[in-house]
């Protein structure tokens, strides 16, 4: 068929009906322009419920989990029960090891056994302990007696003509503003103030920073350790800034609140050691449901979502649970809900569908870019991947969402408009977000498998919602009736992709799709 030409046809696809197949230049974009919703289809749509999704969520973003940060003993009961669930399910296992791809990491622990720290001033001595402090810097630390300067951070004066005889070798005392309690509108301003502030004392080669924490008691300690991927051993390497130690000592807040500015005449000593590497395993979790058809059961269909989230900050108040409810249990319980009803279909579709949820997304997209190095079924042979993220909550900052969605890359690809014909069978309005849409098509785990040449996009209902990374992102908060609603549509696109003969492409005509176009040829050879 050449390009330029519209064809109507009508295509029986197991249990959908396509009417209107359309086929636009130049890339022969196809994409139903109507879904006829089928009894065994509205039979699959009915066992996707708000209730049972709100069963496993409940499980999912519980206190128990503790955050399912990467890696944590949450994070490993979490993978446990979505496995749990796609047994219940009857989809195969299709893992390294049962249901799980298990991949080999490395994780960086400090001993904080042998800390010291130590202030000296006037007539006093405080020694603080390993648990009022947060360690920010990577490497071990020897101070002995190092002068302390206080410097008012937030005075724009302060460092104007400091020279590097007045700091070397010292130790600068500060109160550094924590960004993660203001209003998140204003966290990238914060952070590059913190990081110019921190390189402006590292050119004046200062031996340390302290940071007193007026509101904490508590500190991270030696912090969660920093992963490193044994495959991509790169040398840690910051920006050019100074080390961080954060104090949570009262006693020390009130020593600063009475020093002046300038040199003090106190001294701290402080001790740490080097962190040392430990070996773990993290893993995607994968379900795969066999397809029907001879010539494309070897084809696949992802659905996704990754299953991780920040775990505890315990030198929060009160709540230091982040749950991560919308963010992603919702995108990882739709999955399992997905798995379930699909799996009940009389008449499989014709190519495989693959259920898969990633660990350490918020780490880095770890999971998911992983899975792009290793993946378990031929990227040549992968169709599409449809990322869940943010499916949940209704109560976004721009408004209520209800009974919509969008994609990420929205006409990046075919698969844009196949999800807008599934949202008119089934009363959800698919559309694409002017601002958010493309902006955000690098920031979830579809980019993984985008860079592999694979039609990939994720969809959310809100891009931005109250408790985003927040303590408050809990199970209570979510629109189950309308996720359960959601889920269907995307059901209903799942099986519309994975009962076409013809795979979904990249939009030629859109020049921000060009690198995955090139990835696509090198990797299917055309």
């Amino acid at each position: 068929m050449k390009s330029g030409v519209s064809v109507l046809a009508r295509v029986a696809c197991g249990s959908l009906v396509f009417a209107g197949l359309i086929l636009s230049a130049p890339a022969r974009q196809l994409a139903p322009a109507k879904v006829t919703l089928t009894p065994e289809l509205q039979a699959v749509m009915e066992r996707i419920t708000a209730d049972s999704l709100r069963g496993h969520l409940s499980f999912i973003a519980s206190d128990l989990l503790e955050g399912r940060n990467t890696p944590s003993k949450g994070l490993d009961l979490a993978a446990e029960y979505i496995a749990a669930q796609f047994r219940r399910a009857g989809v195969e296992p299709a893992g390294n090891d049962g249901y799980f791809q298990t991949a080999p990491w490395i994780i960086t622990e400090r001993p904080m056994d042998a800390f010291e720290c130590k202030l000296e001033t006037a007539g006093e001595s405080l020694n603080v302990s390993a648990d009022q402090v947060s360690i920010g810097f990577d490497s071990p630390l020897n101070l002995s007696r190092a002068g302390l300067v206080k410097v008012v951070y937030r005075d724009p004066a302060a460092l104007t003509t400091a020279t590097a005889a007045e700091f070397e070798g010292k130790v600068v005392v500060t109160e550094i503003p924590d960004f993660r309690r203001e209003d998140r509108s204003r966290w990238n301003e914060m952070f590059r103030a913190q990081n110019e502030f921190l390189s402006k004392l590292a050119s004046l080669k200062v031996a340390l920073v302290v940071s007193v924490d007026r509101i904490n008691p508590r500190g991270s300690g030696g912090g969660a350790g920093r992963l490193i991927d044994p495959e991509n051993r790169t040398a840690f390497s910051s920006s050019p800034s100074a080390p961080l130690l954060t104090i949570h000592d009262p006693r020390i807040v009130k020593l600063y609140d009475e020093m002046k500015a300038g040199a003090t005449g106190a001294t701290l000593s402080v001790r740490t050691a080097a962190p040392v590497e430990k070996p773990i395993k993290l893993r995607n979790v994968v379900g795969l449901l066999r397809g029907s058809d001879p010539m494309l059961k070897d084809t696949y269909v992802l659905v996704t979502a990754h299953y991780d989230h920040v775990g505890v900050r315990p030198n929060e108040h009160g709540d230091s649970i982040f749950n991560g409810a919308n963010d992603d249990g919702s995108g990882t319980v739709s999955v399992i809900e997905l798995a379930s009803a699909l799996a009940s279909l009389k008449t499989r579709p014709k190519r495989s569908i693959v259920f898969m949820t990633f660990f350490g997304e918020e780490k880095g997209l770890l999971g998911s870019r992983y899975y792009g190095r290793h993946p378990i079924f031929p990227i040549d042979k992968t169709v599409a991947d449809v990322n869940l993220e943010q499916v949940g909550r209704t109560d976004s900052t721009e408004g209520p969402q209800t009974s919509n969605a969008t994609l990420t890359g929205f006409d990046y690809s075919d698969v844009g408009a196949i999800f807008k014909a599934a949202g008119e069978a089934t009363g959800i309005t698919v559309y694409k977000h002017e601002r958010n849409s493309d902006a955000y098509f690098g920031r979830s785990d579809n980019q993984a498998l985008a860079d592999r040449g694979v039609p990939a996009h994720t969809l959310c209902v809100a891009f931005a919602y109250p408790d985003y990374h927040g303590a408050g992102d809990h199970w209570d908060k979510i629109d189950y009736e309308n996720m359960a609603k959601v889920d269907r549509m995307v059901a209903v696109a799942l099986l519309t992709i994975a009962n076409s003969l013809d795979e979904p492409k990249w939009n030629e005509a859109n020049a921000r799709a060009a690198r995955y176009i090139k990835a696509s040829r090198e990797i299917r050879g055309k």
